[in-house]
């Protein structure tokens, strides 16, 4: 069955006391931070265990602070930047106000991991500060690597980007610190297949193309065939079978839609900046797939 969402909150969802600063620290290819409240009269009314095997930005985690979640992501430089702000937050504002906003010093930092000997010289502070002001400072924020794992977006040349956002990061921080977070970098199927029942989890992965123009999977060396997308439906069916209630985010595809027609769908309309044809910009329907009423 299929519904199509309507932008306002329902009542009776429960208001969770949170630290308002917790946001997304990178801008990242699919975030969800637009859709918080299409989202919210979707989500269970009581969630007290989450996971997020594609976690990237992070959006709906932030927005929801649980006690405890298991995040996982298969980009190692993602989940580094999250242990370190974790870890050591003081020591990444410290590194990431050495950066300055010229296309020059940008260029150079893009560089460091061409030269791999270098790049291992790095402490995980400096390669997690590289990462924030790559993302800060490159064209329309996008993450992304070639096939050698090499990140290769060119300057944005941006007048004023927050390349050291102390507020945010330190909120974070304290999050990460207060809760229970586990954080991994694995395939998302091993993560899924050890968490607890009563967990509430929440899948974003890569996109099923709407077309050849809007596919992206750069954020990490490979990609996510329909060979994939069938294997991660075949998660969420084991999911259901043990009684573990799953929310997941994909194209509106008629391969999609086919791949979860046994499941509640409803279809939202997002903005999408990723394609190749600036004209086929904009909003566009996705769906949002889950097991539970």
């Amino acid at each position: 069955m299929y519904y199509y969402a309507k932008n306002k909150l329902e009542k009776g969802v429960d208001k969770m006391k949170k630290n308002k600063l917790v946001a997304p620290v990178l801008k990242w290819v699919g975030g969800k931070r637009q859709l918080l409240e299409t989202f919210r009269p979707m989500l269970p009314k009581r969630i007290t265990t989450y996971c997020e095997p594609f976690v990237g930005g992070g959006a709906l985690l932030f927005h929801l602070q649980p006690n405890t979640a298991y995040i996982n992501d298969i980009n190692p430089e993602l989940i580094r930047v999250y242990t370190v702000i974790k870890e050591n937050v003081d020591g990444l504002i410290e590194e990431l106000e050495k950066f300055e906003n010229t296309a020059e010093q940008f260029y150079a930092v893009r560089d460091w991991d061409r030269n791999r000997d270098y790049y291992a010289t790095l402490s995980d502070v400096q390669k997690a500060a590289r990462v924030l002001y790559l993302n800060k400072t490159c064209f329309n924020g996008l993450y992304r690597v070639n096939n050698a794992g090499e990140f290769n977006s060119p300057f944005g040349n941006y007048r004023n980007p927050n390349i050291v956002n102390a507020p945010v990061l330190r909120a974070v921080s304290a999050y990460l610190n207060t809760a229970d977070v586990h954080m991994t970098t694995m395939d998302y199927a091993e993560v899924l297949r050890n968490i607890p029942r009563g967990t509430f989890v929440y899948l974003d992965p890569p996109y099923d193309p709407v077309s050849e123009t809007a596919s992206f999977t750069g954020y990490s060396r490979g990609g996510f065939s329909r060979d994939d997308q069938i294997r991660l439906r075949e998660c969420c069916d084991d999911l259901t079978a043990r009684g573990i209630k799953f929310m997941l985010s994909n194209s509106a595809t008629d391969f999609i839609l086919e791949q979860y027609a046994a499941y509640n769908i409803t279809v939202v309309q997002a903005k999408r900046a990723v394609n190749s044809v600036a004209s086929k910009r904009g909003d566009v329907d996705e769906v949002v797939v889950r097991n539970y009423e």
